[in-house]
């Protein structure tokens, strides 16, 4: 382990103690040094990796601050490691979703609100609308599942599929390019899961939800040429 690797271990472990909470300023630079057992120059560069991973936040004038450590800070980052894969670990992305989505919206039919229904249909509605523009279709598609993932209430849930949404919704976005007739698949697909989330039947929900993504997982193993098959048929 690097003297910065070390530096960095030492701050994040003050953090998990609870000894450097949410919102708590650091200690200026020399005594958290002599605190943690190191020099200054690993500490800066531990602070600078802590900056870039949204651990930490540097305020000029006034110091250096833990953030709030919400999920959805510390997994922003998700989403743009996500674009630097490359297409054939495109798969892998698909395979992702099929783990944790039909749960999240399993779990959403259990949790979701008359408000958050109401979201869904109308992104549903202008899918619908849309079924002629691919492109719009496919953002009214990622709003809806952004809606229902978000009735989960669980933020990290919510974070992770959006991590892997934008990567996902050009796949589609290039998939109705060269299918006829996918844009009616897909608006079939979503009102099946929004009817099983009206119906707050989660068993219905999640199942809707495993068959959409399963119609997108095939298509890609086809194109990509792939040979395998989902774990459900394994």
């Amino acid at each position: 382990m690097s003297l910065t690797d070390e530096a960095i271990s030492r701050i994040r472990a003050l953090i998990q103690t609870g000894a450097l909470p949410p919102g708590a300023r650091l200690p200026p630079e020399h005594q958290l040094a002599a605190q943690l057992g190191v020099s200054r120059n690993p500490l800066r560069e531990a602070v600078k990796a802590l900056v870039v991973a949204r651990v930490l936040d540097v305020r000029r004038g006034d110091g250096t601050y833990v953030t709030s450590l919400e999920p959805r800070l510390l997994l922003e980052g998700l989403g743009l490691a996500v674009e630097l894969l490359r297409d054939d670990t495109l798969l892998e992305i698909v395979e992702v979703r099929r783990l944790l989505e039909p749960a999240a919206t399993g779990l959403a039919a259990s949790r979701i609100s008359d408000d958050q229904l109401a979201e869904i249909r109308e992104h549903l509605e202008a899918m619908r609308a849309a079924s002629d523009d691919i492109e719009e279709l496919n953002r009214f598609d990622a709003a809806f599942h952004r809606t229902v993932v978000a009735a989960t209430g669980n933020e990290t849930l919510s974070t992770l599929l959006d991590g892997i949404s934008g990567r996902t919704l050009r796949m589609r976005v290039w998939r109705g390019t060269v299918e006829t007739n996918s844009s009616d698949r897909t608006v079939a697909e979503h009102e099946a899961i929004y009817n099983a989330l009206a119906a707050r039947n989660s068993t219905l929900a999640q199942a809707a939800a495993l068959m959409h993504i399963n119609t997108t997982e095939t298509w890609l193993r086809a194109v990509l040429g792939t040979v395998g098959t989902t774990s459900e048929e394994e």
